[in-house]
């Protein structure tokens, strides 16, 4: 009998809801708050992001402050404009199918999605309320999160969480249908619902032996990403890319890359990276969501960061950078969760 998915989430934090997650966290925020004398301290970490990446912030503002060399093609797509236009700039930056589109500002993978077609890019414009970007699809075969942070007296920073994700797959046994396959992992069953409208008749393909099948080409934990704890990965050689890569990028102190690498070898050289976005203070340390990692564990790391953090502004605000009013934090809070 399989274990109902209301008990799974319960008893694995994953899949805590996130105010669930971080509500023990609060007491030691406002301890942070005190120390750093601003309930806000968060949003002077970094002067160069809006609200210093707490949330609401632009993707392709951010985007601008990175070397190009990092980056893939990368168009803005305006809602005013019309879809001719959308067009126009496809073709002026050389961009093929499939492609990537998401969102100008959101996170954690909302209304993110892989366009293989003109149609499907068409329809995408037409349904998505708010401006967007657009990606060449990397095909690089590995996804990162890389957490990098710098204090602004120091020249050189350091990586503290790398999260390698491995995407929602099933592997065929010759016999089972996808949707039994689905339903046979715990991670896919909680993706049922939108795999079933995604697919359609699809659900009740035959996958031959062996053959693996990608369900959900986007790296988001939402998505159905399981996060793998690969801080063992970390050296000082990644610190040293890390700064590099952050050099370029005034008033950024910390924040998690996004990125997909051609290898281990080239992610040490600084080679063959591609940086898909950089989200600002919010960022997750997201090794913490590895599901063999202890609820403990998490938290532990949690404080470190928000320790740095605290560091960050603290130092941020002697040079003259100081945290947003509460009412403005608020108003972001009440626009974007409430």
């Amino acid at each position: 009998m399989k274990i109902p998915l209301s008990i799974i989430k319960i008893f694995n934090y994953e899949y805590w809801p996130w105010w669930v997650f971080y509500l023990p966290m609060a007491p030691y925020w406002l301890y942070l708050s005190a120390k750093t004398r601003s309930l806000t301290f968060f949003t002077a970490v970094n002067p160069g992001i809006e609200a210093g990446g707490f949330y609401g912030e632009s993707k392709i503002d951010i985007l601008k402050n990175i070397n190009s060399q990092y980056l893939p093609k990368t168009v803005f797509v305006d809602k005013i404009q019309d879809f001719e236009k959308a067009i126009k700039q496809l073709e002026i930056n050389q961009l093929t199918f499939p492609l990537i589109a998401k969102p100008n500002i959101g996170e954690r993978g909302t209304n993110v999605a892989k366009i293989e077609s003109l149609e499907q890019l068409k329809v995408y414009h037409s349904q998505t309320p708010e401006d967007y970007i657009i990606q060449e699809f990397i095909t690089y075969p590995i996804e990162f999160g890389v957490l990098f942070s710098r204090l602004p007296n120091q020249s050189r920073g350091k990586v503290s969480s790398l999260t390698m994700k491995e995407f929602l797959t099933i592997t065929g046994d010759g016999k089972s249908t996808i949707r039994e396959l689905i339903e046979q992992s715990t991670r896919a069953r909680f993706q049922l619902e939108v795999l079933e409208a995604k697919l359609g008749e699809g659900m009740n393909e035959v996958l031959p032996k062996d053959e693996k099948r990608l369900l959900e080409p986007i790296g988001n934990h939402c998505r159905g990403t399981k996060f793998i704890n690969a801080n063992w990965i970390i050296n000082e050689k990644l610190d040293e890319v890390f700064s590099k890569i952050a050099e370029s990028f005034e008033g950024f102190y910390y924040g998690r890359f996004d990125m997909k690498v051609a290898s281990i070898e080239d992610l040490y050289r600084g080679e063959n990276i591609r940086i898909l976005e950089l989200n600002g203070v919010s960022s997750d340390p997201g090794h913490i969501y590895d599901p063999n990692y202890r609820l403990w564990q998490a938290y532990r790391d949690l404080r470190w960061h928000w320790k740095r953090t605290a560091e960050i502004s603290i130092q941020n605000q002697k040079r003259g950078f100081s945290p947003l009013p509460f009412s403005e934090v608020w108003a972001i809070i009440k626009k974007h969760f409430l």
